[in-house]
């Protein structure tokens, strides 16, 4: 039993990654050369929808690791109740389902299927609903879904009725060992981020700082250039000074010469008029 449901899935796999005007006559054919039970399962698969074939293709090419890693991260936040990650995580989320429904698009376009605006959205909500949603994640990495998924209308009926072939199992959560690791490696890496974010910070502020300082050193140096200029006017003055004081004091001592000289001068003029005045 698990033998044909293994090559169901096989052979559903190769179907749902032809383009969907070509599915129904490739089904047909393989279950006219299949045993008899494997070819009523092999009747039973459903043309799928553009969309989900679109996302068929993303799965085979193996596109959607990066964004099941993200539901995985998105989940541990979620656990953690971490606000500040949880918004960073989506504003991740938004734009990596975005890029690959556009991947997806480009996909079917190779494949000559042009997709619709609205047909893109589908596949955008699938893709979305994977990285929201263990079991929507599951379904889509068969490769084998038949309509595209809604986040938030994810239940097993709903599952059986998107993917043709077995309904995938959802893979069990890593152990709480594994999982504490994780939430560490994370928080060290917030840690280094935070570090590093604090680093740049010091060294623009020590670029400016810098700035600053030479700003400084040149304000001084000019001061110092000015000081030494005043000194050297300073010298010269005090030399001028100490030669007008050099003539002043000769000025001086002749003046003291000839003061006597005019009062020795002024006696005698006294003495000569009282010896005229006497005859």
């Amino acid at each position: 039993m698990a033998k044909d449901a293994d090559d169901l899935d096989a052979i559903a796999a190769e179907l749902y990654a032809l383009p969907p005007a070509q599915f129904t006559a490739a089904r047909n054919a393989r279950a006219g050369r299949a045993a008899p039970g494997l070819a009523k399962q092999l009747k039973a698969l459903r043309k799928p929808t553009v969309p989900a074939w679109s996302v068929n293709l993303l799965a085979r090419e193996g596109q959607l690791s990066e964004a099941l890693e993200l539901s995985a991260a998105l989940r541990e936040a979620q656990d953690d109740l971490d606000a500040a990650e949880l918004s960073r995580l989506g504003k991740q989320r938004r734009q990596l389902v975005a890029a690959l429904a556009k991947q997806a698009a480009g996909l079917a376009a190779d494949a000559g299927v042009a997709l619709s605006p609205a047909a893109r959205e589908e596949a955008e909500r699938t893709i979305n609903a994977a990285v929201m949603d263990a079991a929507a994640a599951a379904a889509v990495l068969t490769g084998r879904l038949v309509k595209a998924l809604e986040a938030g209308d994810i239940d097993p009926s709903a599952l059986a009725d998107a993917v043709g072939g077995s309904v995938p199992g959802v893979v069990a959560p890593p152990p709480r060992d594994d999982l504490a690791e994780r939430r560490a490696r994370r928080a060290a890496e917030k840690a280094a981020r935070e570090a590093e974010r604090l680093a740049g910070e010091a060294e623009r502020e020590l670029a400016r700082v810098e700035t600053r300082q030479a700003k400084a050193q040149e304000r001084v140096d000019h001061v110092r250039e000015r000081i030494d200029d005043l000194r050297r006017d300073l010298a010269a003055l005090e030399a001028d000074e100490d030669a007008a004081v050099g003539k002043l004091d000769a000025i001086e001592r002749e003046r003291a010469d000839a003061v006597a000289k005019a009062r020795a001068a002024a006696k005698e003029s006294e003495r000569a008029q009282q010896a005229l005045d006497d005859l």
